[in-house]
């Protein structure tokens, strides 16, 4: 199957049946340079953990909310609509990755509340990855997830500072149009060169896991009995 830049349904389907932790053990097999970097590696708040995974093209953008935009007036709409425009060019689904810059203030805002919510995923996206703050938990668009550094109670004077460019989330480069897999345990960039080996190689490690972990559930469980789960292990492709 050639690669693609196309999340086609088929493949969201396939990917979506997993979750993330498995996505990032199929990518050790399929882009082992990949093994130690590509996802996030500082720990974030998933506000709803029983969602679905987000499979979903990456938009970027990055924010501020400790003190207020450069912008006044006219030029602050303009900027309010190009971003908003951004947002709903480009493939869908998408998955918004926001970079705060405010530093050691980070979080000072929330950009993420029950209007955004709503504008955002009625322009396509599935939700948010950002190390910025969220806040209106409870008001939050049905089926939007949002993976955050913090819970906030204000948006302070939050605005976008740039969008389109690389960000860095948590420890996760990402890039504008880069496929991201995502869950409550974090989120990764899945290559698109290898997106559509990934589920055959997870069913794969699930195959050979599986023996090892049938072999532990067994009475009588020991290092010999490990020993032979891990040869006949070894032997599944």
């Amino acid at each position: 199957m050639p690669a693609t830049r196309e999340l086609t349904e088929d493949l969201r389907s396939a990917l979506a049946a997993l979750d993330t932790p498995t996505v990032c053990n199929a990518l050790e097999t399929v882009a082992p340079e990949r093994r130690g970097y590509g996802y996030t590696v500082s720990p974030l708040i998933c506000t709803r953990p029983e969602l679905p995974p987000m499979v979903a093209v990456a938009r970027t953008a990055t924010i501020r909310a400790a003190h207020p935009s450069d912008l006044r007036g006219a030029d602050a709409r303009r900027q309010q609509d190009a971003y908003y425009a951004y947002i709903d060019a480009g493939q869908k689904p998408a998955v918004m990755v926001i970079q705060d810059l405010d530093g050691p203030l980070r979080g000072y805002g929330s950009w993420w509340g029950e209007v955004n919510s709503a504008v955002h995923q009625g322009l396509g996206c599935l939700g948010v990855i950002t190390d910025g703050s969220v806040r209106d938990l409870p008001d939050i668009a049905e089926g939007f997830q949002m993976l955050a550094d913090r819970v906030g109670p204000s948006h302070a004077f939050v605005h976008p500072v740039e969008f389109g460019i690389p960000v860095t989330v948590a420890g996760m480069r990402v890039r504008d149009g880069d496929l991201i897999h995502a869950d409550q345990h974090g989120a990764v960039v899945v290559p698109w060169e290898v997106a559509d080996q990934v589920p055959e190689a997870a069913a794969a490690i699930a195959r050979r896991e599986g023996v090892i972990i049938a072999a532990a559930r067994e009475p009588g469980f020991d290092i010999e009995r490990l020993r032979k789960a891990w040869g006949d292990a070894a032997d599944i492709h």
